[in-house]
């Protein structure tokens, strides 16, 4: 075999999501050879060539594991040690890893999670890991200049209803049933989480500087920020705020929320751009 050969096959069975010894045995239902091939390429004194390459699929697997305990440590904490293990388990079996970097290795998890049976006892936590899988988004995220108060000052009254807003690289926004966002605090200071009375919480996540910050937001934010993702013009965005109010207070409303937006760097250059 050459020496890509010998990686290939190596790849497979460390990789294989049932382990080594059930990847052996579906090849030789098949009438393959790995086997045969795998104990000409393995030696030991003390193991079989399969119980070797287990070694190293198993820290295969705690590695992955051990990745996503950091990038949830809320919803690793919340559903315990067992039943976050098979989680993963059963993550990877339907989700093996795809991409170069390990920190591609849980995108789906929050996806998977929202229908495994881990939420008939923890209801919160499929949002949950959306909100932490948000948090690492946000400080992963590419930069750009944020808009400045000056800046749209500096654009003509004319050319305000069509302006179409970009949100910053790093702006998540989260809408949840759940306070997601203090169950994770919770964690962060050391303590044990339980699973949360049902609250809607409307939050946006953003990275400024080197720290990820959130706080929460209006339903009217909520619904601006979303018109924003959508590509909607400025003047939609202000009805959608000022919608449940009247005149003067919608008024109000859009200029509160647009002032914030600015100070928090949520926003990019706009465009005029029709669409």
């Amino acid at each position: 075999m050459t020496l890509g050969e010998t990686q290939h096959l190596l790849w497979r069975l460390i990789t294989a999501p049932e382990g080594v010894a059930a990847a052996l045995a579906a090849d030789a239902d098949r009438g393959g050879s790995i086997a045969a091939q795998l104990a000409r390429m393995v030696r030991s004194d003390r193991l079989e060539a399969a119980q070797r390459l287990d070694i190293y699929a198993n820290m295969y697997f705690f590695r992955i594991l051990d990745v996503l305990k950091e990038e949830f440590p809320a919803t690793a904490a919340l559903l315990g040690e067992v039943g976050f293990h098979n989680l993963v388990t059963d993550y990877l079996l339907r989700h093996p890893p795809a991409h170069f970097s390990i920190r591609e290795a849980g995108r789906q998890l929050p996806e998977l999670l929202a229908g495994h049976a881990a939420t008939a006892l923890h209801p919160c936590a499929a949002d949950l890991a959306a909100y932490e899988r948000a948090l690492r988004d946000a400080f992963d995220a590419a930069d750009a200049p944020p808009l400045t108060a000056s800046a749209l000052a500096a654009v003509p009254q004319s050319d305000w209803p069509s302006l179409r807003f970009a949100l910053h690289p790093s702006v998540r926004v989260i809408a949840s049933d759940w306070p997601v966002d203090v169950v994770r605090a919770a964690v962060d200071q050391g303590e044990s989480p339980a699973d949360p009375e049902a609250i809607p919480t409307r939050v946006c996540v953003w990275r400024h500087e080197f720290a990820v910050l959130h706080r929460a937001l209006s339903s009217g934010e909520l619904a601006g920020l979303s018109a924003i993702a959508r590509g909607a013009s400025f003047e939609d965005v202000c009805s959608v705020i000022g919608e449940p109010y009247a005149a003067d207070a919608a008024a109000r409303e859009v200029a509160l929320a647009l002032a914030r937006w600015l100070a928090d760097g949520w926003l990019v250059e706009p465009s005029t751009t029709q669409r």
